[in-house]
């Protein structure tokens, strides 16, 4: 797998975004950033030229509007995040992590099922 770009929290919100829907003008990521963060415009404009910067966004220009849509897939990335937190926490092991989760966490017995079903599959595929 190639080896996607870090960013930050704050331009990981960014990227949800645009990984719900795309392409969006700058206008448009603006008003629907800051329905959930304090962030002004300039800072929003920060962050998507950080991001476009590391090339994980691209834009297209019409007319005096900026469209913007993502470069990465949002479940690369989460693959990618996902491998770095199990190595460097968990010195890899998947068993002691979810230990971890489970041990700190009310489950129903629907997502217990849904845990269960996963952990058989994987079991049974050989992976």
């Amino acid at each position: 797998m190639e080896k996607l770009p870090q960013i930050s929290e704050a331009e990981y919100e960014i990227m949800k975004i645009l990984w719900a829907d795309y392409p969006l003008s700058t206008n448009e990521i603006c008003a629907r950033a800051q329905k959930t963060h304090s962030w002004n415009q300039k800072t929003i404009h920060t962050l998507l030229t950080r991001l476009t910067n590391k090339k994980v966004l691209t834009y297209e220009q019409r007319g005096r509007m900026y469209y913007y849509s993502p470069l990465i897939e949002q479940d690369n990335y989460l693959k990618q995040e996902n491998h770095l937190f199990l190595n460097r926490f968990y010195d890899g092991n998947v068993a002691p992590m979810l230990s971890s989760l489970l041990s700190d966490t009310k489950l129903t017995d629907s997502e217990l099922k849904n845990l269960y079903d996963i952990i058989d599959s994987k079991r049974k595929s050989g992976d």
